[in-house]
């Protein structure tokens, strides 16, 4: 049996007046295993990891990490373990051998054993072509591959894990876990914080938090067990899955509810009676293997509803079959390189369309000329009729865009970002006033009114980018990777006003890394190496790459059969 590395007795640590960020937490972690350090937004996963580090002490309680106490002997414990933190924490200016070299001094890695240790770490981490190029240039992959080369430059007995996956696509996130995954075979053990609940039920135990508490610790097939026989698959639905999804999410017994592709799946409540499911002549109700994340949100108490008072608030839009996003073969080149060639393709109105890609592969640029925020070299784009050349100011004012990383102003409170963005969108007088009210309502905001934006938690962070992108009603919203990083309740949250308002004729364009979210797209295009190499309904590109040997792929295996058939392709 594996030796407990860390032990956590009794801790607690607050921050100001407010609730504890840690309440009462205790548990043990051991060595030679991935335990997966899971909750929602705000939970206290990253002070638990600080603290496991000795930046931070406990208010209460103790923290043993391979025997030694946090309060009295942190040098010790900062000299035994490997942190990658949540951010990049490596220096952007510098290239991925100077970063290394940097390391190796902060960490006092003998010269004469730097040749070999780089050699390993650079094979491992697949960066070798890459070692001239700097991290700032690097993709959102090869940045935690470098961040992960860099904390094992002396190889840990513990490498703790600060969310490694937020913003890393699908194959950067299977190599990394299968990167991490070896290093369990040596005995180092690994405490992986993630908002992803797939890598969670991959994990050998997790520990659950929610408000600062422990809610659960153990296997993860241990808490999936929860929900066996109350999940549901809906099929044979006759019309839009939206509105039934939202119908069903009201309806009595529903806990929770999540589009997949064609079909809709549901969570019900302990004594749940399946015909409550239940909708029109064709439809199927089947029972559905159970998964980590329906057993994570029937453990908060279930999902935020079917309702959105966002898209009950927002007008109608008229004329469905008009095309309010066009890509006409857009192309763009920076000196040699080109990020994007020949992209092509047509949104109509009250349509959900993905981009999907790996991270590099030119999705971010294509999505970047279809809002007006880059000119394209070649090709062209239009929104709602207007050519984004052309007729920029136009065009800018029937789209709202929620960017990728924060873009709010920091330094600017809650309100005076929304005013400032109404200005900005044209608002003015009574009109500008009432909607400011409106989102402020929706969202919430009131208490967090005079607020630094910065301040705030990422999920309210989220919920203000996407507030100041939806006040003057846009005919488009591009969203660019709206919910990375945040919980499993807040994007259920942010799916339900992103599908209200498709309903209502608003069409949206989104970039993500979750496959699960993809699956409420109604078509997609995956863009790898600057082209797009797949374009169909999420159901119609898991056809493409279902076989004898999995006849039944996930959207993941589809987005990865598919990038690894093009790179054959192209070989």
């Amino acid at each position: 049996m594996s030796e407990d590395f860390v032990r956590i007795e009794g801790v607690s640590k607050a921050f100001g007046s407010g609730a504890p960020a840690l309440d009462q937490i205790s548990a043990a972690i051991k060595g030679g295993e991935i335990t997966g350090l899971v909750g929602p937004d705000g939970a206290g996963k990253t002070t638990l990891i600080r603290l496991m580090t000795g930046l931070l002490l406990p208010d209460a309680g103790t923290l043993t990490v391979l025997g030694f106490d946090t309060r009295r002997e942190a040098a010790r414990i900062q000299a035994a373990i490997g942190y990658m933190p949540q951010r990049f924490g490596l220096y952007e200016d510098l290239s991925v051998q100077e970063n290394l070299d940097l390391y190796a001094d902060l960490r006092g890695l003998p010269q004469v054993e730097r040749a070999q240790v780089f050699d390993e770490l650079l094979s491992f981490t697949d960066l070798k072509r890459f070692t001239q190029r700097l991290a700032g240039k690097l993709s959102g992959g090869m940045k935690q591959k470098l961040g992960l080369a860099c904390a094992l430059l002396k190889k840990p007995r513990l490498l703790l894990l600060d969310e490694p996956g937020v913003g890393v696509d699908p194959i950067s996130r299977r190599e990394l876990w299968k990167m991490v995954k070896d290093l369990t075979s040596e005995g180092i053990g690994v405490v992986w914080s993630t908002a992803y609940l797939d890598e969670a039920e991959a994990c050998t135990s997790v520990l659950l938090l929610n408000q600062g508490k422990l809610l659960f610790t153990g296997p993860p097939a241990e808490l999936t067990r929860r929900v066996d026989g109350r999940v549901f698959k809906v099929t044979g639905i006759e019309g839009r899955r939206r509105p039934l999804l939202a119908s069903l999410l009201d309806r009595p017994g529903v806990l929770d509810g999540v589009i997949q592709g064609e079909a809709i799946r549901i969570v019900t409540e302990p004594g749940a009676r399946q015909d409550v499911l239940r909708e029109g002549e064709g439809t199927k109700v089947n029972p559905a293997p159970p998964r980590f994340e329906d057993a994570f949100v029937d453990l908060l108490g279930g999902g935020p509803g079917g309702r959105s008072k966002l898209a009950e608030a927002t007008q109608t839009q008229a004329d469905a079959d008009t095309h309010v996003i066009e890509a006409r073969g857009l192309t763009k080149r920076f000196g040699d390189f080109t990020a994007a060639q020949d992209i092509t393709f047509d949104i109509k109105r009250g349509e959900i369309f993905g981009l999907l890609g790996p991270n590099g592969a030119g999705k971010s640029t294509t999505f970047k000329m279809l809002c007006g925020l880059l000119k394209p070299t070649a090709g062209e784009g239009r929104v709602a009729g207007f050519d984004l050349r052309r007729d920029t100011a136009e065009a800018r004012n029937r789209l709202g865009y929620m960017a990728q990383k924060f873009s709010l102003y920091g330094d600017l409170s809650v309100a005076q970002n929304l005013d400032f963005f109404a200005g900005v969108y044209g608002l003015k007088g009574q009109h500008r006033r009432d909607k400011i009210k409106l989102v402020t309502d929706i969202f919430d905001f009131a208490r967090y009114a005079n607020q630094s934006a910065k301040d705030l938690p990422l999920g309210h962070k989220q919920r203000l980018a996407l507030a100041c992108a939806v006040m003057h009603e846009p005919e488009a919203l591009f969203l660019d990777e709206p919910t990375s990083g945040v919980d499993p309740i807040t994007r259920r949250e942010f799916w339900t006003h992103i599908n209200g308002l498709v309903e209502k004729g608003v069409t949206i364009l989104v970039t993500t890394h979750f496959m699960d979210e993809a699956e409420y797209c109604d078509r997609i295009s995956l863009i790898f190496r600057g082209k797009s190499i797949a374009l169909g309904s999420p159901d119609e590109l898991k056809a493409r790459v279902a076989s004898a040997d999995n006849p039944d792929p996930t959207m993941e295996d589809a987005f990865i059969a598919l990038v690894e058939g093009s790179e054959k392709e192209a070989a």
